[in-house]
């Protein structure tokens, strides 16, 4: 069965055969003034709550009032190893070993942590590339780093730009760039998903290519993780950081994430910010005055991890794991591919859709530029219960996710996304 706009039957008969379908209601849906669940796709921002979350953190205040200092080490599950557990979740989604993965601080903070170690410039290999239109704050990092080795961003800066009337980069431009100007790039870092076109880039042959020109290559997956499948440790990447409040749903301020190839496994001699939660749980505890880096990613961990942030982020990830990478993928993909059908009429003049039309570059997110009036159309889809978001100059998000969303919901999203294009015209 074929979607088409207004086939309500293809919907109701999508929704009736998911096998997913019992997932929704274990996540915490927005209501309405009137009491209507909200059509939430922004799960590219904030993913909703598991309705799990409240207990796992309610078993860490318990332990905390009934044991104190003593959960450390004693409990269902003792604090001093609770993050190892997640940490070996995280690392299973993302493709990675256990001791590739750790999970600390913020997105941005682990992009620095990371730079500080991997950005080495020499000579004239000094340069960071980048795609076209990155996450701000990563170039603020960037900027950051250029000034710690004193090199002037519009000489260290790089961008990767699409062919002229393009917006989306082809990998095979990437490829060819990075032989070109090899030399004076030191490291890629990539947005695992660009956070405006939602494409979606094919990271392993990228990275055969900056690595045959000695190219150190770093990922943000902050629009990736959770979303599209990964295979960090196959696909030979360097490094890579995230957050876990998107497509994760751990919650707002909910810790980062951080990926560590096993071929620095044992680099101590790179430099690195310190703290005494990178040491070995064997050392940790000795208050040693000369700090030894533990193994793998955890040897970039500074602090002790907060366990109230972690159970949201562990409860989520059981779902996850319930749920079954593939079939979240299959999901995605019919979810994405309906929407994207039903509005694959609209006129170009008015709007049209700068996500790639190949389902396999692209992961939940679709985002539709509208040439006129697009903030009244965005504040119209919120009127009418549609949760999405808004990014200048008149792009819309919309990210149906394959846990909690439905195939009706994407019907009732593009009926009122025309109906506003139609009014606001």
């Amino acid at each position: 069965m074929t979607a088409h706009n207004g086939d309500r039957e293809y919907a109701t008969v999508r929704d009736r055969d998911d096998p997913l379908a019992d997932f929704r209601r274990r996540f915490a849906i927005p209501l309405t003034e009137t009491g209507r669940e909200k059509i939430y796709f922004c799960g590219n921002s904030l993913g909703l709550q598991p309705k799990t979350a409240r207990s796992a953190v309610e078993v860490i205040l318990r332990d905390w009032e009934e044991r104190a200092v003593d959960a450390h080490f004693r409990g269902a599950e003792p604090w001093l190893t609770y993050h190892e557990t997640v940490n070996a979740m995280m690392a299973e989604m993302v493709g990675a070993f256990p001791g590739e993965v750790v999970l600390m601080n913020a997105l941005s903070v682990n992009l620095h942590l990371l730079l500080f170690s991997m950005y080495r410039p020499a000579g004239e290999r000094c340069g960071i590339a980048v795609e076209a239109g990155p996450f701000p704050s990563d170039l603020y990092a960037l900027y950051s780093h250029f000034a710690l080795h004193g090199i002037d961003p519009a000489h260290g800066l790089i961008t990767i730009t699409p062919r002229p009337g393009e917006s989306i980069l082809r990998t095979e431009d990437v490829m060819t760039f990075l032989s070109r100007e090899g030399e004076r790039i030191a490291v890629l870092l990539l947005g695992g998903i660009n956070f405006v076109s939602g494409q979606f880039f094919e990271i392993a042959p990228i990275v055969r290519a900056a690595h045959a020109s000695g190219i150190l290559v770093g990922l943000d997956l902050a629009h990736a993780v959770g979303n599209v499948p990964l295979h960090l440790h196959d696909w030979d990447v360097d490094f890579a950081v995230w957050c876990s409040y998107k497509y994760l749903n751990a919650g707002p301020g909910s810790p980062g994430g951080c990926f560590v190839h096993e071929r620095f496994r044992d680099r101590t001699d790179l430099p690195r910010l310190a703290g005494w939660w990178g040491e070995s749980a064997e050392q940790r505890f000795r208050m040693q005055r000369e700090f030894l880096p533990a193994p793998g990613a955890r040897g970039w961990q500074i602090s002790n991890p907060s366990l109230l942030a972690l159970a949201p982020l562990r409860a989520s990830l059981e779902l996850f794991r319930e749920a079954g990478a593939d079939r979240l993928r299959a999901k995605s993909l019919q979810l994405t591919a309906h929407l994207y059908d039903l509005l694959a009429h609209l006129d170009p003049v008015h709007v049209h859709c700068v996500t790639p039309a190949d389902p396999e570059q692209r992961g939940a997110q679709l985002t539709y530029r509208v040439h006129q009036n697009g903030r009244a159309v965005f504040e119209g889809l919120l009127a009418a219960g549609v949760v999405c978001d808004w990014r200048e100059p008149g792009a819309i998000r919309l990210a149906p996710v394959p846990l909690y969303n439905t195939f009706e919901e994407v019907q009732a999203c593009a009926q009122v996304f025309e109906a506003l294009l139609r009014t606001n015209a």
